[in-house]
């Protein structure tokens, strides 16, 4: 079973028909809305800031969530998959947004809707991807646009087969 551990009296909520792993763990001030799923060695930790996380969200296998006391709390959308290993710290991502394995994005960063975060990609803090972009690199830039295929072929294939692998183990 998951670990799901208070904070300060504050207790994680999570969303109905949700998946979590046996040891992921979840702490303190974090909301989670429905049909979303936390992996394997995945941690969101709400103990020095807040943490809301919308439907159909999918934090795969090491993926760290975690804010800055008093300066920067983390915001994700609906239909959005984080990718193993991934670091979201501090920031806002929007509707429809792919972060890909092993990128960080860094406080105050928001991540526009319909996006995509490459592999590896380095999002610095602060900074502003808009709707319907690829960023790639360190530090992370437009490299191209969304397209039809992107948006369906990947983003939004992701989140939908993330709920399916999750009925995997339910």
């Amino acid at each position: 079973m998951a670990l799901l551990k208070p904070i300060k009296g504050i207790h994680p909520k999570i969303g109905n028909n949700c998946f979590l792993a046996d040891n992921a763990t979840i702490i303190g001030d974090v909301v989670m809305g429905d049909d979303c799923s936390v992996w394997f060695n995945a941690v969101v930790r709400g103990d020095v800031t807040d943490i809301r996380i919308g439907n159909n969200v999918n934090i795969q296998d090491g993926v760290t969530i975690h804010g800055t006391y008093k300066k920067a709390a983390v915001e994700i959308g609906n239909n959005v998959s984080i990718a193993h290993n991934a670091v979201v710290h501090g920031c806002t991502i929007k509707d429809n947004v792919l972060i890909g394995m092993g990128s960080i994005i860094m406080d105050h960063a928001v991540i526009e809707s319909n996006s995509i975060i490459a592999a590896g990609a380095l999002i610095p803090k602060g900074t502003l991807v808009k709707s319907g972009s690829v960023y790639a690199g360190v530090p992370a830039k437009k490299i191209k646009s969304v397209d039809k295929e992107l948006l369906e072929g990947e983003i939004e294939r992701i989140a939908n087969s993330y709920n399916m692998y999750a009925g995997w183990y339910k």
